[in-house]
């Protein structure tokens, strides 16, 4: 698999929750995935990743999840990014990783995410 056919699935997926549109998701994760949220939610396989975005999709508007950049090696992609969603009206925002691992079907099997705060401070100028 090319980096830009894992990059073209990566950016599917984020613009999925954009979007609202998860229709795709099997063409683009293993059914055996492993999901890690930055926060401490972890998903194995792709009913509980539906269970989860169905949740998700009730309580939280996705407004902006922009990739910055790739970096590969082998079949891993990490991918830094920032995340900008709405819950009630409350808006919040900040930066992450991702370590996503494809498999040998072209699949995604496993995403770790890490976050941080999006505001950044120098504090020696």
């Amino acid at each position: 698999m090319t980096a830009l056919e894992k990059e073209t699935a990566i950016t599917a997926y984020f613009n999925m929750w954009v979007q609202r549109e998860f229709s795709k998701l099997d063409t683009i994760f293993a059914k055996n995935i492993y999901y890690s949220e930055c926060y401490g939610p972890e998903y194995y396989g792709l009913s509980e990743i539906y269970q989860w975005i169905e949740a998700m999709l009730q309580k939280q508007k996705v407004l902006e999840w922009r990739i910055k950049k790739f970096f590969h090696e082998n079949d891993s992609v990490i991918v830094e990014w920032f995340f900008r969603e709405q819950q009630s009206s409350i808006i919040h925002g900040f930066d992450g990783i991702s370590i996503i691992e494809f498999q040998s079907d072209r699949k995604i099997h496993s995403i770790k995410e890490f976050e941080s705060k999006s505001d950044h401070i120098s504090p020696y100028h």
